[in-house]
């Protein structure tokens, strides 16, 4: 079996977290969500059903976290240490693909979520 493109896939983790702009939203804090497509090759992992051939979804979660802890002012230096973070701790992911959003941002206008996305390689 030949395995064209693989991902692991983490949709929707949510944080509540304190970045923003504001001193206020940085007192107050928001409630965040980060979903995550993560470029690797999965093709050894799918023949040998060992977690060693692969990247833990688990561990992956908890580097999120830790980078959501550290407050940021703006969403895109929050993506930038996630993805850092994930490819110094994670060398099999070659490529990621994260979204970041703010929920209920206060803006003045009637939206449920604002956020940025970015797609990174590990080499150009």
């Amino acid at each position: 079996m030949y395995i064209q493109n693989s991902h692991i896939l983490l949709e929707d983790l949510r944080f509540y977290a304190y970045h923003g702009v504001s001193p206020q939203e940085r007192q107050i804090g928001n409630e965040y969500s980060v979903t995550l497509k993560l470029g690797m090759d999965l093709s050894k992992a799918a023949e040998s059903d060992t977690l060693e051939d692969t990247v833990s979804y688990a561990e992956v979660a908890e580097a999120v976290k830790k980078e959501m802890d550290i407050p940021s002012l703006l969403l895109e230096h929050v993506c930038g240490r996630i993805v850092k973070h994930l490819f110094e701790h994670f060398p099999p992911v070659q490529e990621i693909r994260i979204e970041l959003y703010k929920r209920n941002p206060p803006m003045g206008a009637d939206i449920q979520r604002a956020g940025v996305s970015m797609t990174c390689s590990r080499h150009l």
